[in-house]
């Protein structure tokens, strides 16, 4: 059977979450492979409305089993008072439907203060985190000081690395002026919460190699955007983990064999919450109209979004680098009514043509875009279900995207509502 990797494209907010949760409905596994709960995905399901920000998508769908794998960092006070928050929903939540990795990283409250201390600190140049502690919770990791999900089985193991993480941590609060850790607190509030947490432990790998085995459907799940790698975004401005497809197979711990289509979610225009450069950024009343019309601000934060005409380079590139086999492009409606449209093509650098956007953050930050108008539409796409149901101009739109990014559309979605969507090739299709 074909597992499917879902992957923003852009900056994130692409719309992921209504994506996932259309392909979840046919998936027997939904699995979690990276990022914290810095992102956040809105479900539309009938007349309910979910915001998820840990949970994998899948939990809404009931007969699912929803995975947060080992690429991901937990904050596990977060997680329970989510769940709380989904069971007040009506949404069931037990061991059964929801499992979390052994080996996943927790986020502990001195990861946020560290988070939040940096960037107001940070005179220099703020990186527009969203203070949650993910950044710092993925440093003690790769550190080698992190606290992991199996260590709140074992009260010796948990005290020793409480130890080890704050002979860091307290070094580096008295740099930045916070007192030190209350260590005694800290294992008291780890210790109360450990048997909600481990109550979903489990070897994530090997259920996952199992369910594969017996022909089970798995939909892997990322979070924000591929121009928010950490390897591949534009850096220093993105997130702490890699977010493009790759990640999918080393986040969960299933072999990269096991992925047979890669799902890229592409927003009909750009946006970008935070810092950093956004070459084809509108300051203007399309800018705003974009934003307006499109209701951009972000889940978690709800910080407006910047926002811009479709950037086709900065896709095709990010397409390259996830390997991405089709296409789901969203929000299409947000362009309804707009005379003329344009689509960035390239970028002009220092007299020179790219079409790709240099790695260097000097440059990228220099780089005007290259753009082509096309003539935009009148009428509604609103609800779309199929070719028949789109105006002639925005058909040409999805096909001259399509050319731009080499990679051919395989969903079109043009409402919040699940239903609304055009389905061109089944990802999960054998």
């Amino acid at each position: 059977m074909a597992n499917v990797v879902v992957v923003g494209t852009q900056w994130g907010d692409e719309g992921k979450g209504k994506i996932v949760d259309w392909l979840s409905e046919r998936a027997d596994v939904v699995a979690r492979f990276q990022g914290g709960h810095n992102a956040g995905h809105t479900l539309v399901v009938g007349d309910e409305v979910y915001k998820l920000h840990a949970l994998p998508s899948g939990v809404v769908r009931g007969g699912k089993l929803s995975v947060i794998g080992n690429g991901v960092v937990l904050d596990p006070w977060h997680l329970i008072g989510e769940i709380e928050g989904i069971r007040g929903q009506g949404i069931e939540i037990t061991p059964e439907t929801l499992m979390i990795a052994e080996n996943v990283p927790l986020i502990l409250p001195f990861h946020g203060e560290l988070d939040r201390a940096r960037e107001s600190q940070n005179s220099v140049a703020k990186i527009g985190t969203t203070g949650r502690g993910i950044g710092p919770a993925y440093e003690d990791k790769v550190g080698r000081r992190a606290i992991r999900v199996a260590d709140l089985a074992d009260d010796a193991t948990l005290e020793l690395r409480v130890d080890r993480a704050l002979v860091h941590h307290n070094a580096l609060r008295a740099g930045l002026g916070l007192e030190a850790v209350d260590r005694a607190d800290l294992l008291a509030r780890l210790r109360e919460i450990a048997p909600a947490i481990l109550e979903y432990a489990a070897p994530v790998w090997k259920v996952l190699t199992e369910a594969r085995r017996a022909g089970k459907r798995i939909l892997f799940e990322g979070a924000q955007g591929a121009l928010l790698d950490i390897d591949f975004g534009t850096y220093p401005y993105v997130t702490s983990s890699n977010v493009i497809a790759g990640q999918a197979a080393t986040g969960t711990g299933i072999g990269p064999g096991a992925i047979d289509f890669v799902l890229g979610i592409v927003k009909a225009y750009t946006t970008r919450v935070g810092e950093g450069p956004f070459p084809s950024e509108l300051l203007d009343e399309d800018g705003q109209r974009l934003g307006e019309r499109g209701h951009e601000f972000g889940t978690t934060t709800g910080r407006k979004r910047r926002c811009g005409w479709f950037d086709a380079c900065l896709v095709r590139q990010t397409c390259a680098t996830s390997g991405v086999n089709g296409i789901s492009l969203t929000k299409l409606d947000v362009l309804d009514g707009f005379e003329r449209l344009k689509i960035c093509t390239g970028y002009e650098l220092d007299g020179e043509r790219y079409d790709y956007l240099p790695t260097a953050a000097d440059r990228q930050a220099r780089c005007t875009p290259v753009y082509e108008e096309m003539e935009g539409w009148s009428e509604s796409t609103v609800g779309a279900r199929s070719w028949a149901d789109l105006p002639a101009q925005a058909i040409k739109y999805i096909r001259r995207i399509e050319e731009l990014i080499g990679c051919p559309v395989a969903m079109v979605s043009t409402s919040p509502e699940r239903e609304d969507t055009i389905l061109v090739t089944d990802p999960f299709a054998d």
